[in-house]
């Protein structure tokens, strides 16, 4: 369910980067080359992206297919950023938030996405869920496990955690509450591309112009194009990617505690 994208790097044009591409986000909406959950994404979508001289990103988000919506045609066209993050929706389940429900979600400097599913939901969370402020839980945007998510992450870096280790312990929280949940998580705050794949396809491609995209697959067919292995953080600038293995909940062998969602190992592409 679900394709997400994110940039960082040089200005370009929203439809350079999600229309443009012979497989964009455009097209995945309806034709997706590595989905494994799910064929249409049709259930919404939404961009936000980043003005000049503004830390607070604009967001654009409907609750029908993305190719239906002419004006988001128009608009991506003409408006240029030089960080974005979008997404196409193919709900888990069916609900009435309409374009609440759309990714990406803000608060803030920050654009999340959530590409995946919480197995059990709502049940399964809701222990999790008793752990966050009443007045968080009130002010969910919708009502669906990636809305939760979201909270569960913001939570976490009002704390003062760092983009990485909010992702990261928000997955490892979420999957030992729900095992076999899909967690493919996207964060950008304008500056940096912060992920996870857990269950999911993740890709990412340093342009040699300068700038790096983060998608759920590529949209086109060059060969620089690298796949990020499944349980794994990815934190990536305009001009490097870093990977840190994540810990899986179950895992018994000796190594960090078991709050600490990190592996041992660090590897750093450019």
């Amino acid at each position: 369910m679900c394709r997400h994208l994110a940039y960082v790097g040089p200005a370009e044009t929203l439809g350079r980067l999600l229309v443009t591409p012979p497989h964009g986000l455009y097209r995945q909406s309806w034709a997706p080359r590595h989905q494994r959950h799910g064929t249409v994404n049709a259930d919404g979508f939404g961009v936000g992206w980043y003005a000049e001289g503004d830390p607070v990103p604009a967001r654009y988000r409907r609750a029908g297919p993305i190719w239906a919506d002419q004006s988001f045609a128009d608009l991506a066209r003409v408006v240029r950023t030089g960080a974005l993050l979008a997404a196409v929706r193919d709900a888990t389940l069916a609900g009435a938030d309409a374009e609440a429900a759309a990714a990406p979600f803000a608060t803030g400097t920050w654009l999340f996405s959530h590409n995946g599913a919480v197995t059990g939901w709502p049940g399964s969370l809701a222990p999790v869920a008793a752990t966050l402020p009443p007045e968080d839980l009130l002010a969910l945007e919708a009502r669906n496990d990636s809305a939760l998510v979201w909270a569960l992450v913001l939570a976490r870096l009002r704390a003062g955690d760092d983009e990485g280790r909010a992702l990261a312990e928000t997955v490892l929280e979420v999957a030992a509450a729900a095992p076999a949940s899909r967690l493919n998580l996207l964060l950008t705050n304008g500056a940096a591309v912060t992920a996870t794949t857990w269950g999911d396809t993740l890709w990412y491609l340093t342009r040699p112009g300068g700038g790096t995209v983060v998608a759920s697959e590529p949209y086109d067919d060059d060969p620089h194009w690298q796949e990020v292995p499944d349980h794994t953080l990815l934190a990536a600038s305009g001009t490097d990617v870093q990977l840190t293995p994540l810990k899986d909940p179950g895992t018994t062998a000796p190594g960090p505690g078991p709050t600490d969602a990190f592996g041992s190992e660090k590897e750093t592409r450019t």
